[in-house]
């Protein structure tokens, strides 16, 4: 039998992320034993102490073991953090280092969402992709640039580490687990039991974008600023870096430098992100919200839409506002 260790770090953090695959794993184990078969993991929930209260004192865990009193184990889950992230990494260093150990001696690791930023701390996930929830993803890239976060995933899996984005996509991942390790025929159970939708595979719809604007490039954010306010118009980049008396390929290095894209990959999430506002909240038409955002063409338009939250335009509106006929 594996061991499944599913840890209880220290802090504020994130209990439904704990108590979830804690249940989905032993229904999945129920699963096998009705089937006659072994169960595939002893689960166990691990931290430092023994017993970490959640929400000012509202909850508390019982962890079964002490972390540090695992020498070797199969599969670790690390939950969501809360979003102090600083914090949680400075209560957390040896939980942090126990994992650096863990994966060096062969174990396979998945964070829930922020779980991710204890991953990125002991350096296992330098060089590797990465997922995150969405509302985290700036914070992430600043302190940790040499990890290639995938925002607009939901899952990623390399080299036995799988992470997730944001809040209750952690369920996908635990779906996406049992699948691994037990067979489809229990995760298709799993999924009916808990009312999972298996086949989720991006969190792009979900994201608010709000503009990168933690930096300290004031010639930057004045641009990110002349963006926001001009919407409907068509803005060549070289009109803007020539606004700002930069050169095309100097304007270029900066913007991609402040916030983590290109001024004209920046620009159509601006667009995008009001069009998305507009069909959720307006009973306007899809060439009406398209051109508002400054686009003409209609086919230009669907692409970027659908490249940048996943769905079309139309299903965006179907699913997110109920009053448009």
């Amino acid at each position: 039998m594996k061991h499944l260790t599913i840890l209880v770090p220290q802090g504020q953090n994130n209990l439904s992320s704990i108590v979830g695959p804690f249940k989905i794993f032993s229904r999945a184990n129920e699963c096998f034993q009705k089937a006659g078969l072994e169960p595939v993991f002893k689960i166990e929930l691990a931290g430092l102490t023994e017993k970490i209260d959640f929400y000012d004192g509202l909850f508390a865990v019982n962890p079964h073991r002490d972390v540090l009193s695992i020498v070797q184990t199969d599969l670790i889950i690390v939950p969501s953090l809360n979003h102090a992230y600083e914090l949680a990494i400075e209560g957390n260093q040896k939980i942090i280092a126990w994992l650096q150990a863990q994966y060096e001696s062969g174990a396979e690791i998945a964070s829930i969402c922020t779980g991710a930023f204890l991953l990125a701390h002991a350096g296992i996930l330098d060089g590797k992709n990465c997922s995150t929830h969405w509302a985290a993803a700036d914070n992430f890239k600043r302190m940790f640039p040499k990890v290639n976060l995938q925002v607009d995933e939901l899952i990623t899996d390399e080299n036995r580490i799988y992470t997730n984005g944001g809040a209750y996509s952690f369920l996908n991942l635990i779906i996406y687990l049992i699948e691994k390790y037990y067979n489809r025929e229990t995760a298709i159970y799993c999924s009916k039991v808990f009312q999972i939708e298996m086949k989720r595979n991006m969190q792009s719809e979900f994201a608010i974008f709000t503009g990168q604007k933690h930096h300290e490039d004031h010639v930057i954010k004045e641009a990110q600023e002349f963006l926001e306010s001009h919407l409907e118009e068509k803005i060549l980049v070289e009109e803007l870096s020539s606004k700002f008396a930069l050169s095309r390929r100097t304007f270029d290095r900066r913007f991609i430098k402040a916030t983590g894209n290109t001024p004209a990959e920046y620009t159509q999430r601006l667009k995008i992100e009001a069009a998305k506002k507009a069909l959720e909240n307006t009973r306007k038409t899809v060439n009406e919200v398209m051109f508002e955002v400054g686009y003409n063409d209609p086919k230009a338009f669907r692409n970027v839409f659908s490249r940048i939250t996943g769905i079309s335009p139309l299903e965006y509106r179907s699913k997110y506002n109920k009053g448009v006929l």
